[in-house]
């Protein structure tokens, strides 16, 4: 194990407030904190409290000044409309600042909420930073989201002002935002008194009364200079779906923000200031916020802004070409982007076109990364493949393996080991510690690091009920697994994923690593369905990669005797489906409790993040096919 690793981390947890105190000097303050840790109101811990700073200057302005104004802070890559631009330091600072100054002539002040509701483009980046430059707090939601999620959101929020643009481009479609707009301005009870609309090509929108042109909303704006904020000021409020059907508004705030973030790009991912570093999400999410937007942007790094997808826009190889003509660094992206060019390109012939020689590393998040698709992308790169996992409350990344503090051997189908600042436990249902190997429930011990969530917005009770009150003095995560004897953690699966098979608590995430290992799956999921004899039974969906000549049935027995073979009789793993395709959210994450719900004939909510709302019919009727429905 990586010594330098073993050094920091202990530091972090036995020394947290000098470790953080010592971060903070990386960055800009234009008033140092009194305390780097307020604990008087557990579990609402600050951090950096009394400092002052500003977030945009930060990311910008400081570089500017440091004489490095003329370094690409973002290089946008289009697929869809073929746009390739390179934008300075200097040039988003000054277009930032101009249209901050236009939503301060808006009567935009400190503390307000501003919805920014935008495809992948510059625009929607400049839309965020200048927020933050005059102490406004956005709440990106996804662009094209349905009217419903998007009105819920403008009245939690209390938004006045929308920023937006005409459409965002899909392969082979143009989501039109203003019939969105509309529809979510008549349901919201908050009125919204002006939305912003940036123009683009593919279709301009008719502007109706309430809405403005973005160029000439911004034409005659005076410069807007940062405005001072208080380290714990909200940066940020960015939504997750509540359980309650009221969104769930996770809250960041502004000088832990920095501070960790900046720390990360150097200690997690080895990053340097000037390196070209690409994050294929997008900004609704919250690796798009903290890794396309603000972290490389803290650091000084060009950050790559791609609108398209792995595969179609045009072929599986758009992920290499956009690495070899930027001379990208690091990619961080989902593990589904890479099982969907595994699946149209399992021999890697579209690779091999492109140069990758300055491309060091592969770092996957947002669901777990089943070891064949790392063994897959490690073979082919022939460079490191890093699973680390972080969820939208932490904004980075509770555990991995940290390049920039000496990458240590690796497992497959691990976490890593703990990040920095977080204490990760693994509790029984009793509050007891977990033994080494034994499953439970993944926890962090309080308080979290800087850059996680200090609350919910307007929903204090909320964050102490849902987070904070199942097990006192700890955090928990909603994910189970175990730490291994080694200090490695594995993330088996959501705990409403872990299954009840007569009695035996199973993770389907550990069913799910068995069948990604046939040689003729790309990707699968496994779902405990009602039974009445055992409680509940799995289930495995499987996609088959491109090109498989075998048949469905012969694919299907060799499936269910894997499971069999490996997990043993306790799973009653009986059934294996082949499917076209898997439900997925926009940011890749596979809808596991919907189609549960189809197959246990409940009724569900179409979910407002679906990619596509087409495949749950088509799962429907893989299930009535089956003898399931």
């Amino acid at each position: 194990m990586s010594d330098q690793y073993k050094e920091v981390f202990a530091e972090s947890i036995s020394n947290k407030e000098e470790f953080w105190s010592k971060a903070a000097l990386d960055v800009r303050w234009t008033k140092k904190f009194d305390q780097a840790l307020f604990e008087d109101k557990k579990p609402f811990y600050k951090w950096f409290k009394g400092g002052k700073i500003n977030t945009c200057f930060n990311a910008l302005d400081r570089h500017v000044e440091e004489g490095n104004g003329d370094r690409a802070a973002l290089i946008f890559d289009s697929a869809m409309t073929n746009t390739k631009k390179r934008i300075s330091y200097k040039e988003l600072r000054d277009e930032t600042a101009k249209l901050a100054g236009a939503l301060q002539q808006s009567g935009v002040k400190k503390g307000d909420r501003i919805i920014i509701y935008m495809p992948m483009i510059p625009e929607a980046i400049q839309a965020m930073l200048a927020c933050a430059r005059i102490g406004a707090v956005h709440s990106v939601v996804f662009g094209g989201f349905a009217s419903s999620e998007l009105a819920s959101r403008i009245d939690d929020s209390g938004a006045k002002i929308i920023l937006s643009a005409s459409c965002g481009l899909e392969p082979g479609r143009t989501v039109q935002y203003k019939p969105l707009l509309d529809g979510a301005v008549k349901l919201a009870k908050q009125k919204v008194e002006k939305i912003i609309i940036f123009q683009r090509d593919k279709h301009k929108a008719e502007l109706t009364e309430g809405f403005v042109d973005w160029n000439e909303f911004i034409k005659d704006a005076p410069i807007a200079d940062c405005v001072e904020c208080d380290a714990n000021d909200p940066a940020y409020i960015l939504y997750t779906s509540g359980t309650t059907g009221v969104p769930k508004g996770i809250l960041r705030d502004i000088g832990g923000h920095i501070v960790a973030l900046k720390w990360t790009m150097k200690n997690v991912y080895d990053i340097n200031p000037g390196d070209v570093w690409w994050s294929a999400s997008d900004i609704g999410w919250i690796v798009g916020h903290s890794y396309i937007v603000y972290g490389p942007l803290f650091h000084g790094c060009t950050s790559v802004v791609f609108e398209g997808k792995p595969v179609g826009t045009p072929d599986p190889g758009s992920f290499w070409r956009v690495i070899s003509e930027y001379g990208v660094k690091t990619l961080f992206t989902a593990p589904t982007a890479f099982r969907a060019i595994k699946k149209e390109d399992p021999n890697g012939d579209y690779f091999k076109k492109y140069d990758l020689s300055k491309f060091e590393a592969l770092y996957l998040a947002g669901e777990r990364a089943d070891p064949d698709t790392i063994h897959w992308a490690e073979k082919l790169l022939q460079k490191p493949v890093i699973d680390h996992w972080w969820q939208t409350e932490t904004s980075w990344s509770i555990s991995g393996n940290f390049k920039g503090l000496g990458l240590f051997e690796t497992k497959y189908g691990s976490a890593g080991k703990p990040a920095p600042g977080y204490d990760v436990r693994v509790l029984r249902t009793d509050g007891s510690e977990a033994k080494p190997g034994e499953m439970g429930d993944i926890c962090v011990k309080l308080p979290l690091p800087p850059s996680t969530f200090p609350t919910l917005w307007n929903a204090d009770q909320r964050y102490k009920e849902n987070y904070m009150t199942t097990y006192p003095g700890y955090y928990q995560t909603y994910d189970a697994g175990h730490i291994d004897e080694d200090g490695y953690v594995w993330i088996m699966s959501r705990t409403d994923d872990i299954i009840n098979v007569a009695g035996h608590r199973l993770s389907t995430g550990s069913m799910e690593e068995v069948l990604s290992e046939h040689p003729d799956v790309a990707e699968c999921a496994v779902i405990g369905i009602a039974d009445k004899l055992k409680g509940q039974i799995p289930i495995g969906l499987v996609v088959l990669k491109a090109g498989v000549t075998k048949s469905p049935e012969n694919i299907q027995k060799e499936c269910v005797s894997m499971i069999r073979d490996r997990i043993g009789p306790v799973a009653a793993f009986k059934t294996a489906i082949v499917i076209k395709r898997l439900p997925k959210t926009r940011s890749g994450k596979v809808l596991r409790g919907t189609m549960r719900k189809i197959a246990d004939k409940e009724e569900y909510k179409m979910p407002a993040t679906i990619d596509d709302p087409a495949i749950l019919t088509e799962i429907t009727v893989s299930l009535k096919s089956a003898g399931i429905l």
